[in-house]
């Protein structure tokens, strides 16, 4: 199976926004723009929230139906191993294999000097073209294979299991390494790619840590020249080992870490349209926080269970941010008091938490809480769902325009 050019990786926490979110698509491509929806959602999602990977597969399967979209779109087993993996075989097409937490665990010295031997050709001076040649040495190939070669032996191993179970040819395959600390080198991803293609994973999609910081539902924080010049570095290294390595023709880059990423967009697009790279980029479960906000807007009874979501948020935040430990940053001296949220309007709630940089009154803080605590939601049960029921029109235009204008417009659609 493979992935389309152009590719979006779409949340959707509670599973009831599928034909808001396809309905963005469609405005992109009658703008000329054909993006594909990729509906994904993560084993911890479905513990929290108490759905099955089957659901997702049904939404997705709905929404394309109903708007009859004749494009390609899949449903992404979002970062999983082979101890989560099992659950999401029968229904999913893409399966995003997570390393991130592999990497730097030591490969067995057997292994490890069978890869040194066979990456021996590229020792000494490394021309890929785009970038400076690197002298390559062996001890160099040593320290990549202790920091990564676990981790890839895994991905194939994960790989092997999938391809075993639904047939090598019948779904896609991406390799995430972005949830780490460190950024990869260009030359680290060079031989990781190496790696994956002495797995015999037919890749569509890898993930690399970029420098700076992807934190859950807000923009980039870092240097966006840094990030663009990693950013070109990477599809240079992507375009090469395509051919080196033999993998396959449509490899492309994943910017797969859940911020919004708005300012690295204009980056991005120079990009992919310089060297005409596809693209796939996976938003941050925002559909959500649309969801909150069109409660808000909504009326009396959808604005008290978004002050019921942050109210009690306020009160565990130790417990919902602890997951999100290493892509959350909230300062806790900038949360409102819930007694103070308790009297706000809708509108004073919205233009807190509305993505919106240029509003007075944004709180990145505040989001960052919302954005985790959507287990709270969950213990509603009915109640949410009703509330959900009662704002559909508001919501379904707040999820569409924001993964429109927000996401798709900067990425792909012409100005």
């Amino acid at each position: 199976m493979k992935l389309e050019t152009y590719s979006l990786g779409i949340g959707d926490r509670f599973g009831r926004e599928g034909a808001a979110q396809l309905r963005a698509f469609q405005k992109a491509e009658a703008r000329g723009a054909t993006v594909v929806p990729v509906w994904n959602k993560s084993h911890r999602e479905h513990s929290i929230i108490g759905t099955r990977p089957e659901d997702v597969r049904r939404e997705a399967d709905a929404a394309t139906r109903a708007a009859d979209w004749r494009h390609g779109y899949h449903v992404d087993a979002d970062h999983i191993g082979m101890t989560t993996v099992d659950a999401f075989v029968p229904s999913s097409d893409f399966f995003t294999l997570d390393v991130a937490d592999l990497i730097g665990k030591p490969a067995p010295g057997v292994e490890l000097a069978a890869f040194v031997d066979d990456m021996t050709p590229f020792t000494g001076t490394l021309r890929i073209p785009g970038l400076p040649p690197v002298d390559v040495t062996d001890a160099m190939l040593v320290q990549i294979a202790r920091d990564y070669l676990y981790a890839v032996s895994e991905a194939g191993r994960t790989y092997r299991h999938i391809a075993a179970a639904k047939g090598p040819d019948r779904f896609i395959t991406e390799v995430s390494a972005d949830e780490t600390t460190t950024p990869q080198s260009p030359l680290a991803l060079f031989f990781i790619l190496g790696a994956l293609a002495r797995e015999r994973v037919p890749l569509q999609t890898i993930a690399p840590r970029f420098s700076g910081k992807f934190l859950k539902g807000v923009d980039y924080v870092g240097d966006v020249a840094t990030f663009e010049r990693e950013l070109v570095a990477d599809l240079a290294v992507v375009r090469h080992a395509i051919d080196v390595f033999g993998l396959p023709p449509s490899l492309k880059l994943s910017i797969h870490t859940g911020s919004d990423k708005f300012s690295l967009y204009p980056a991005i697009r120079r990009a992919i349209r310089a060297c005409g790279a596809g693209l796939h980029v996976k938003t941050a479960g925002t559909t959500w926080l649309e969801e909150v906000i069109g409660l808000a807007q909504s009326g009396p009874r959808g604005l008290a269970i978004a002050k019921h979501i942050y109210v009690h948020a306020h009160a565990r935040f130790d417990e919902l941010c602890r997951p999100y430990a290493t892509v959350v940053e909230i300062d806790r001296a900038r949360l409102p008091p819930p007694a103070v949220v308790e009297g706000w309007s809708g509108d004073q709630l919205v233009r807190q938490l509305r993505h919106d940089p240029s509003c007075p009154d944004y709180n990145r803080d505040l989001r960052q809480l919302v954005h985790v605590s959507f287990r709270i939601a969950a213990e509603l049960g009915p109640a949410f769902d009703a509330a959900l029921d009662d704002a559909r029109e508001i919501i379904g235009t707040c999820v569409t325009d924001n993964l429109f204008d927000r996401h798709l417009r900067p990425l792909f659609v012409d100005p």
